[in-house]
């Protein structure tokens, strides 16, 4: 197991692609990677599962799909005037 805490911290957008393709080679090796991470790209393209945490409480849990989909996380990441609002 690989442990990362912020590994795209400071990161410019072709470094973090650049570290996404490693981890990528990593984890299909086999290993499993435990990530916290800001950046949403990278854990969007690389992780299978996301756990999503706001102050702490967690808020939503699911693939990829589902969290892009999550309207309390795209308020928490991104701000109320970004949310689709659904009636």
């Amino acid at each position: 197991m690989l442990l990362l805490d912020e590994p795209a911290a400071g990161l410019d957008s072709t470094e973090s692609l650049w570290l996404g393709e490693r981890l990528r080679g990593i984890r299909d090796s086999g290993i499993t990677i435990l990530m916290v991470e800001h950046d949403m790209g990278p854990v969007l393209s690389l992780c299978d599962r996301i756990h999503v945490l706001n102050f702490g409480e967690l808020i939503a849990s699911g693939s990829p799909r589902e969290i892009r989909a999550n309207q309390q996380v795209s308020q928490a990441y991104l701000g109320t005037s970004h949310v689709k609002v659904v009636a």
